[in-house]
C-alpha cells in the first residue's frame, strides 16, 4: 500500500515537472522569436532606440530635455533611394526623464509633479495634440557616406529625406555617426526644427514672460541590426 502511493507520487511529481517544463520552454520560444536577434538587415532596434530633444527656454522659462521611443524604423546606410523610415511614438515622449537630462547635459533633476505639468502641456491639444497626431515621421531618401568629421574615427552618412510632424511635412537632412557596437550599428545624429515650421505655437504664459525657444535640438540614438545574427545589448548606457 505504501509502495503504491510511493508510486502515485512519484508519477504525479514527474507529471508536475513536464508541464512545467513544457510551459517554460514555450515562453523560451516565443521570447526567441520575438528577440531583436530575428531583425532583418536595416530593422531598427525599437527596445533600445530612443529620441531626445533639447528645449530651451525663454523668459523665466525653464530648459527640459524629453525623451521619446520609436513606434518601428529602418535604416539602410549606403542606400541611394528608399534608404528607410523611422516612426517616432509621439505618445511616448516624456519630459525630464533621468535619461534625457544626461544625455541633453542638463544638470538637476524635475520633480513629478512639474514633470506632469509639462507633459500635459506638450502632449496637448495646443502643442502635439498626441490625440490627433500620434506618430511623426522620418522618410529617408538616401543614406550616403558623408565626409568624416575631424578628429573622428566613425564612419558619417548624410540622411536626406521629409521629416513629417503634426501633420505639417519639410525637408530634412541629418549628419550621422556611425560604429559597430556590441553587434549592432549605433547611429547617432541630431538636427534642430523650428516648432512654427510645423503649424506649433511654442509654449508661453505670463504675456510671454515664461515660455520655450521656437527652436527644438533632436537627437537620435539608434541602433539597427546589420544582420540577422545580430544580438541584443544588454543596456543601453548614455
Amino acid at each position: 500500500m505504501n509502495l503504491r502511493r510511493s508510486f502515485r507520487t512519484t508519477v504525479l511529481a514527474a507529471c508536475t515537472l513536464l508541464l512545467l517544463y513544457g510551459n517554460a520552454t514555450v515562453a523560451v520560444a516565443q521570447n526567441q522569436s520575438a528577440s531583436p536577434s530575428k531583425l532583418h538587415p536595416g530593422d531598427l532596434n525599437t527596445e533600445f532606440s530612443r529620441v531626445y530633444t533639447f528645449v530651451d527656454k525663454t523668459g523665466l522659462g525653464h530648459q527640459h530635455a524629453i525623451e521619446g521611443k520609436l513606434e518601428s524604423g529602418t535604416l539602410q546606410l549606403g542606400a541611394q533611394t528608399n534608404a528607410g523610415e523611422l516612426v517616432f511614438d509621439m505618445t511616448s515622449f516624456d519630459a525630464d526623464t533621468p535619461r534625457a537630462r544626461k544625455y541633453i547635459g542638463l544638470s538637476g533633476t524635475t520633480d513629478s509633479g512639474t514633470r506632469r505639468d509639462v507633459n500635459a502641456n506638450m502632449k496637448g491639444t495646443d502643442i502635439l495634440n498626441v490625440s490627433r497626431y500620434p506618430t511623426a515621421t522620418f522618410a529617408i531618401k538616401s543614406a550616403l557616406a558623408a565626409q568624416e568629421t575631424a578628429g573622428s574615427s566613425k564612419a558619417v552618412y548624410e540622411l536626406v529625406g521629409e521629416f513629417t510632424l503634426h501633420g505639417r511635412k519639410r525637408p530634412l537632412t541629418v549628419k550621422a555617426e556611425v560604429e559597430q557596437e556590441r553587434g549592432w550599428l549605433h547611429v547617432r545624429g541630431n538636427f534642430v526644427i523650428k516648432q512654427t515650421d510645423f503649424g506649433i505655437t511654442p509654449f508661453s504664459k505670463a504675456f510671454g514672460a515664461i515660455g520655450v525657444a521656437n527652436a527644438l535640438r533632436i537627437h537620435g540614438d539608434l541602433w539597427v541590426a546589420p544582420s540577422i545574427e545580430s544580438t541584443v545589448p544588454t543596456s543601453v548606457d548614455q
